[in-house]
């Protein structure tokens, strides 16, 4: 049997230099076309968009941005607020809140003594075909109850009010939400 001995490779500076250079180009390229693109959304070759590495910046965006969603419905289901909402005599109006699917809310409204028709419904986020889901209609002076978000939208009352006068509604809500207001 015949015995093999490791053969020593030696570098010359040239060589070592060439090596060196070669690993730092190697170094930038990874850099401006992978790393940049992939943590950091800086994509200046649009190779990274290209090779679907921007998509992880997204990602950790949007988990960002629910993480603050979430901080903030967490700060709003805790309290309870008190709105008035004036419905004009003759006329309707819409009171929403924004909320993410399966949040939830308690609420009471009661009317000044009048009664109004009310529709407690909810329009997904993002449809432009004018679609929304009813969850109560009725002709009230009062309700008290509480609702799950079935999707992520605008969720909240049409109240309609068919007398000379104006009605006031103090609506009293607890629950999870980002925002509301008059639509």
């Amino acid at each position: 049997m015949q015995q093999t001995t490791p053969q020593t490779i030696t570098l010359t500076n040239a060589a070592l230099i060439k090596y060196t250079m070669f690993s730092l180009v190697f170094a930038i390229v990874t850099l401006f076309t992978i790393i940049l693109p992939a943590e950091y959304n800086i994509d200046p070759t649009g190779i990274g968009h290209e090779l679907g590495l921007t998509i992880f910046h997204h990602e950790k965006a949007n988990t960002s941005a629910q993480s603050s969603t979430q901080k903030t419905s967490e700060k709003s289901k805790g309290t309870t607020e008190t709105i008035e909402v004036i419905v004009p005599a003759g006329r309707g109006v819409e009171y929403k809140f924004i909320m993410t699917q399966y949040q939830k809310l308690e609420y009471e409204w009661i009317t000044d003594g009048s009664t109004l028709y009310f529709d407690l419904h909810g329009e997904p986020e993002g449809d432009t075909t004018g679609y929304f889901e009813s969850y109560a209609i009725a002709t009230l002076g009062e309700m008290k109850g509480s609702f799950t978000a079935p999707f992520s939208g605008s969720h909240g009352w049409y109240w309609k009010n068919t007398s000379d006068s104006p009605v006031k509604v103090q609506l009293i809500v607890k629950g999870e939400y980002m925002k509301h207001g008059l639509k």
